[in-house]
């Protein structure tokens, strides 16, 4: 019962999707599946051969008188000739189609002659027809030296759909009667049913006939994603799409899909899209008659085109009002994300950077002076008597006058500066390449400030503030770690409170290194 040759070019194949050992051997045993006649299979041979030649494909061919005066009414239709010279001689029509077209009209000539009567069979093989026209013209403008192999695979790239008909009659049955699905929808169909798709039999079996390597590998890959870098396959694989869009129910709809593949093609743009629907239009009818197919479906192309290009317009409309509110909702998004972030840094009350952020800043800038030998100044400030001001006017007054004295830190400083409250009433300003003097003068401008400047009112009296400083640069002492160069600057504001408050203190001199953290 088996009925393909063990002799084969399958071995050969790369498929994206290996056959499952249990289709293999179905298709191994299928009475009916898709078999080729003596004629086709010493053309077979010949093409497998290191030089096949016209002659040898013509003595083939002759072997059969209906074959050979098929193949010479082809040759003289208008599809493939270009003067009104007749052939007649099975030689001559050879040479006028070339050897790749010869053979895939030998097969499909083959194929088609033991086709059944029901619409579906008629439809995969008008989708194969379309789609060789579709693929040559493609070829003529992206690949002229490739035209003969790309319309043979157009032609034969469904070939595996009539393999799982026969194989698989009854499952098969209910996939394919689903006529509206895209032929993407069908391959993941088949997917699901048998383990890989049409594209992949057809190229097994097209390799089991003896088909060449080259042909059965464009079979195989028709289906797949668009390559770019292969013009003959990109021919193949836009073929598809567009024969799907001649014989759709909504041809403009499906077209606006070939269009946008169109655009996104590179070359693409040297092919008018409204002459290769001409050229359809045009040698269609002639090739089907040649294959004797029903009568194809006629369309209006000028009308189609228009108006597969409103509706392109209009997806292109509703497609930038999405991108608009996409973009305003992930602008919105980010914002709250920065508002977040930046809650998630700040201190409430005063808006300045809280303790967190002024730790991780710290050791960030501590760990780039190590790395680059560079300096920084760190300047503690503490607001002296601080709990009396709250025992006397109310915490509510304390809070208006560490709010205000947050906004007379931020502004006193420079870009760059990172001030921020420690805790409590006790601040911490970082002052990244700067050297203890000029944090010093930076000190000494606080100072004056809350000197001419009052924190709050009560009632119309001022309150003003006085503040200790303790001021620590890195090239003062051999810090080891951000951690200590805080402290030593801690440590010299504790100097000035227990010294009297309301003065400045560096790290280093007047004999505070030695001086203790606590009161």
């Amino acid at each position: 019962m088996q009925v393909i040759q063990v002799q084969d070019n399958s071995k050969d194949l790369v498929l994206s999707t290996e056959l499952p050992p249990f289709l293999v051997a179905d298709l191994l045993q299928c009475p009916n599946l898709p078999t080729l006649p003596s004629v086709a299979i010493n053309i077979l041979n010949i093409a497998r051969t290191d030089s096949p030649s016209v002659n040898d494909y013509a003595n083939a061919i002759e072997r059969d008188p209906a074959l050979t005066m098929r193949i010479i009414a082809l040759a003289n239709s208008a599809f493939f000739s270009r003067t009104h010279l007749k052939v007649k001689a099975c030689q001559e029509a050879t040479a006028r189609l070339g050897l790749d077209t010869t053979l895939a009209a030998v097969m499909s000539f083959s194929l088609l002659e033991n086709k059944g009567v029901d619409a579906h069979y008629q439809h995969v093989w008008m989708r194969s027809i379309i789609a060789s026209l579709a693929a040559r013209h493609l070829a003529i403008h992206l690949c002229p030296d490739k035209t003969g192999p790309v319309f043979t695979a157009a032609l034969l790239q469904d070939i595996g759909i009539l393999a799982l008909r026969a194989t698989y009659p009854s499952e098969s049955a209910a996939l394919y009667a689903e006529s509206p699905i895209s032929h993407r929808q069908l391959s993941e169909s088949e997917q699901q049913l048998f383990g890989c798709d049409h594209s992949q039999v057809g190229a097994w079996l097209a390799a089991k006939w003896g088909v060449p390597t080259p042909l059965a590998q464009r079979i195989c890959d028709s289906h797949g994603d668009y390559n770019i870098s292969t013009p003959d396959m990109l021919c193949i694989q836009l073929s598809g799409p567009i024969a799907d869009a001649w014989l759709s129910s909504h041809p403009a709809q499906s077209l606006v899909s070939v269009i946008r593949e169109f655009e996104t093609q590179e070359g693409a743009h040297k092919i008018s899209l409204r002459q290769l629907l001409e050229n359809i239009q045009e040698q269609l009818p002639a090739l089907a008659d040649m294959l004797r197919m029903a009568a194809p479906p006629v369309q209006d192309n000028e009308s189609l085109l228009a108006e597969a290009q409103q509706i392109l317009f209009r997806q292109t409309l509703l497609l930038t009002a999405r991108l608009d509110t996409q973009q305003a909702e992930l602008a919105s998004l980010r914002k709250r994300q920065e508002d977040l972030e930046e809650r998630s840094r700040t201190d409430a009350l005063t808006g300045l950077a809280n303790r967190d952020w002024l730790e991780e800043q710290l050791q960030e800038h501590f760990v780039i002076c190590q790395e680059q030998a560079r300096i920084m100044s760190v300047v503690f400030i503490d607001l002296d008597h601080f709990k009396k001001l709250n025992d006397k006017y109310g915490h509510p007054k304390g809070d208006q006058v560490l709010k205000k004295f947050g906004k007379t830190l931020q502004s006193l400083i420079r870009e760059g500066d990172l001030a921020g409250r420690w805790g409590g009433e006790e601040f911490v300003i970082i002052l990244p390449e700067e050297n203890a003097m000029a944090a010093q003068v930076f000190a000494n401008r606080v100072a004056q400030r809350l000197e001419k400047t009052p924190m709050a009112y009560a009632e119309l009296d001022p309150i003003h503030v006085t503040v200790s400083i303790g001021i620590a640069c890195l090239d003062d002492g051999g810090f080891n770690s951000a951690n200590e160069l805080i402290d030593a600057a801690d440590k010299c504001m504790y100097f000035i409170k227990r010294s009297g408050r309301g003065g400045i203190a560096v790290y280093g001199e007047r004999g505070i290194t030695n001086m203790p953290f606590q009161d």
